[in-house]
């Protein structure tokens, strides 16, 4: 468990980040001591050709603004966890819900890699600490380790990257302490204000 010898701060926003899909809003169920909220709505015909489920298990709904949950580890510290929409038309929201975050856990579907690009770069760019969570999807076609993780997505040496199964409670609470420990060591915690993200696509529904 984090040990006691921290500044950090008794109660702590966290970010779920990662792309389309990727178990955001199935992290933040399976640990919150709360009923999670969630914003979820019906993937409709205009995301046709936006939004790929291929691969997501016939997924029909998706987040269109937040997911939010609680969880207290140990006596030490409650986690107020924010899951973040993962597609495009929706990153307009990721400045306003980055304020007051100390650290972000970016879920990554080795399936799809490189849909965790742009979390990546984005959260490198404010400043702000995090971890990649790999999670592991049954039928994936091939289990990559952490270090080929750390190498396809080009991170710093810094940035823990761990495995784990986003429908599991003990596995997503693992990680939720292996942020806290990251947070504990890292060098800086002030958020620096983000680069501007690309124009999405005006008038875009789900």
């Amino acid at each position: 468990m984090p040990s006691t010898n921290s500044d950090l701060p008794g109660g702590l926003k966290l970010l779920i980040a990662g792309g389309f899909g990727v178990g955001k809003t199935t992290l933040v169920g399976a640990v919150s001591e709360i009923v999670p909220l969630t914003t979820e709505a019906t993937i409709t015909e205009a995301s046709r050709g936006v939004d790929d489920v291929a691969l997501t298990g016939g997924k029909t709904t998706t987040t269109v603004a937040l997911d939010f949950g609680r969880i207290s580890i140990a006596d030490e510290y409650v986690l107020f966890l924010f899951g973040m929409p993962g597609q495009e038309r929706f990153w307009f929201m990721w400045d306003q819900l980055c304020i007051g975050a100390l650290g972000v856990i970016v879920l990554v579907d080795t399936r799809r890699i490189e849909d965790s690009f742009d979390a990546v770069d984005y959260f490198e760019r404010t400043g702000i600490p995090f971890v990649v969570a790999v999670n592991e999807f049954e039928g994936a076609p091939y289990a990559y380790t952490a270090a080929e993780v750390r190498d396809a997505l080009q991170l710093r040496a810094e940035v823990p990257v761990v495995m784990c199964d986003a429908r599991s409670r003990t596995s997503a609470v693992n990680v939720l302490i292996g942020l806290v420990r990251h947070l504990q060591t890292a060098d800086h915690r002030t958020v620096r204000p983000a680069e501007p993200r690309p124009a999405v696509h005006e008038g875009s529904c789900i």
